[in-house]
C-alpha cells in the first residue's frame, strides 16, 4: 500500500489506469467502509481510499473538532485489505483554485438533512468533484446509509461526469441494527441501546407508516419515550420519484435523523 499525500504524485501514478475504483472516506475506518472497500477491489484494477475530514460540510466547528479521528488505526486496517494508495490530500493543493459556488446541485439537497444543515452538500458534492478531478476514477463506491448523499452525488455526476459509474453499497448495521457510522465512535453503550429500539421502532411500523395507518405525530411520540429528545425529522419518500427520469416501481423508505446528547445520527429503511 503506497500512502500518497501530494496530488501531482498521485496523478503521475494513476493517470493511466483505466480501472480505477476510489472510496472516500473520512477516516474511523469501520467494516461499513471495508465491505465499500473490498467490493471496490473485487470490481477494480487498482482500489484508491482517501481519508480527508472535509472541514467545509461540517456545520458547527465543534462537530469538526470532535469527529473521531485515529490515523494510525484506520492505516493498520487498510493495510491488512492490501489497497493499492491511500490518499491523505493536503488542504492547500485540494482546495487551491475555484470556490464551490458554481457547484449546481438538484434542489432535493433542500429536503430532509438540507433544512437543518444548510450548504452541506454542496461541500460534499464540491469535495467530490475535486476529488474527480485529480483521481479521474472509472467508479466511486458509497454507502446506502447517507442515502440522500447517494441520490445527490449520483445525480451530479451523472450530468457531470458520465463515464463515472457511482455504486452504491449496501448499508452495513450492528446486531443491534444500528447503521455503522464514524459517529458511533462517540457514543456510549446506553446510547446505542437507545439507537438499536429507534432502528426496530421504524423497522416494526414502516408499512403502517407507508399505508398511513399510524400517524408521524404517534411515531414521534413512540421515540421521544425511548429516550430521543430532538428529532429533525422522519420522513417516508418513494426514492424511485425524487429526482426525474423517474423510474415506474415504487421503492419507499422511512429517513430519519434525531439525536443522542449532541450527536445527530441518521438511518434510512
Amino acid at each position: 500500500m503506497k500512502i500518497i499525500s501530494d496530488k501531482n504524485k498521485l496523478t503521475k501514478i494513476i493517470q493511466n489506469e483505466t480501472n480505477l475504483g476510489f472510496v472516500p472516506t473520512m477516516g474511523a475506518i469501520h467494516k461499513g467502509h471495508i465491505s465499500l472497500i473490498k467490493r471496490c477491489i473485487d470490481e477494480c484494477k487498482k482500489t484508491v481510499v482517501s481519508i480527508y475530514i472535509n472541514k467545509p460540510q461540517f456545520n458547527k466547528k465543534s462537530d469538526f473538532n470532535k469527529y473521531p479521528r485515529n490515523l494510525k488505526n484506520d492505516i493498520s486496517k487498510l493495510k491488512k485489505l492490501k489497497i493499492d494508495i491511500l490518499y491523505l490530500p493536503i488542504t492547500k493543493q485540494i482546495y487551491s483554485n475555484t470556490t464551490s459556488k458554481k457547484i449546481k446541485i438538484n434542489s432535493f439537497e433542500k429536503k430532509l438533512c438540507g433544512k437543518n444543515r444548510p450548504g452541506h452538500f454542496k461541500a460534499v458534492i464540491d469535495i467530490i468533484n475535486r476529488f474527480i478531478k485529480i483521481i479521474n476514477p472509472k467508479k466511486i463506491y458509497l454507502g446506502k446509509k447517507d442515502m440522500q448523499q447517494l441520490i445527490l452525488i449520483k445525480d451530479f455526476v451523472k450530468k457531470n461526469y458520465p463515464k463515472i459509474k457511482i455504486i452504491g453499497c449496501k448499508t452495513i448495521r450492528e446486531k443491534n441494527g444500528v447503521p455503522l457510522s464514524s459517529r458511533n465512535f462517540l457514543l456510549s453503550l446506553d446510547e446505542k441501546k437507545i439507537a438499536s429500539k429507534i432502528y426496530n421502532i421504524l423497522k416494526n411500523k414502516k408499512n403502517m407508516l407507508i399505508k398511513n395507518k399510524i400517524s408521524f405525530g404517534e411515531i414521534k411520540k413512540i421515540i421521544i419515550r425511548v429516550g430521543i429528545k430532538k428529532i429533525d425529522y422522519i420522513k417516508v419518500l418513494d426514492i424511485n420519484k425524487i429526482i426525474k427520469p423517474y423510474k415506474k416501481e415504487n421503492y419507499y423508505k422511512i429517513f430519519i435523523a434525531y439525536y443522542l446528547k449532541s450527536i445527530r445520527l441518521i438511518d434510512n429503511l
